[in-house]
Formats: structure tokens, sequence, C-alpha cells
């Protein structure tokens, strides 16, 4: 198994410390997709092994550093990421890496983004528009200014006024879809 293999199957309601040392720098931007705080290139040198133990350990305990910093890390890649392949999420005091396999929408309210998956909905980290920057995934359209959908749970289409739509997703939550947004998912959707 692979590390990369290991950090995919990691659950469990705390955050882990994640640094990946790697031969391959094209293993870089996966590493922060999958969470990871830090990478190391081999050959590691002693002081930047170092530096990323002493990085590591400092976050121990503390899941809204642990989030911050993975989000830190990925975006100060040169280009960022070029997809977003977990995502953190909080429920009440605990912090989850959340597969983005596993997320249906992204739901902004005045203050909070919502992290929404078939069975529950998770308080995000990031920005709706740093989120959307960061997916790059045709999977995920925007709908309205406060909300992303996964195009492949779409399950109703329903017109409301003029060219106001509402979806329904297949854990039965409903989005309604902007006028600004209806002819692209339309057609996304091919309806």
């Amino acid at each position: 198994m692979s590390g990369f293999d290991v950090v995919r199957i990691l659950s469990g309601p705390a955050l882990p410390v994640i640094v990946i040392v790697t031969a391959f720098d094209q293993h870089a931007i996966p590493t922060f997709d999958a969470g990871a705080v830090d990478y190391l290139l081999k050959p590691v040198g002693e002081a930047r092994l170092r530096t990323a133990v002493e990085r590591a350990r400092a976050l121990v305990g503390k899941p809204a550093e642990i989030a911050s910093r993975i989000d830190q890390v990925a975006s100060a890649q040169p280009g960022g990421p070029k997809t977003l392949g977990k995502i953190v999420g909080r429920s009440g005091e605990e912090y989850f890496l959340l597969d983005l396999d596993d997320v249906l929408a992204f739901q902004a309210e005045p203050e909070l983004v919502w992290i929404v998956t078939a069975r529950q909905r998770f308080l995000a980290t990031q920005t709706l528009r740093a989120i959307e920057a960061r997916l790059a995934d045709s999977r995920f359209k925007r709908v309205h200014r406060n909300a992303l959908v996964k195009v492949g749970h779409v399950r109703k289409m329903r017109a409301l006024s003029g060219q106001r739509w509402l979806i329904t997703l297949s854990n039965s939550l409903q989005v309604t879809v902007s006028e600004r947004q209806a002819h692209q998912i339309r057609q996304v959707l091919q309806w």
C-alpha cells in the first residue's frame, strides 16, 4: 500500500497531521489534495526534516490550525492545486477530512459555508469562492451565488417562475437555480 492509499483510508474524528516524503516532485499537488501539511522531497536534508517534524508537532491537537495549514500550504503551491481531492469540514468541535466524492453540494449563508453530504452537513473552513477556485472540477457547477452542486446528484429540476428553477439532489435537498445560471445548468444537465 502506498502512502497515498493510507491517507485515503484514514477515518475517525481526529484530523491527522500528515507529512509525506516522496522521491517525485509531481506528487506535491496530490499530497496537498490528500490533506498533507507538508511534503519532503528525497533525499531529505536533516534541517528540512527537523522543520517538517516541528511544524507537524506544533499542530498536534489543534484541528482548526491543521485545517488552516492544509489550506495555506495547498494554495501556496505554484499555480495552486489543480483539483481538490479532500476538504476539511467541521461538525461541533471535531474536524473531518472529507472525500470530495462524498460531497453533494456547498451552500453559503451570510457568514458560513456548509459542505453537504448524503447524510450530514459540515461547516467549511473556506469561503465558497475559495472552494470553487480550488475545485476546477466539472462535476460541480455553480447554480446560484450561494450554491455549488455536484451535477451527478441532481435528480429533479422544476421551473419556478421565469428563468428560475428548483433542483432536487439525491439526498432530497432542494436548491434554487438563479436566473443568471439557469441556461448554463440546463445545458450541463441537457434538459
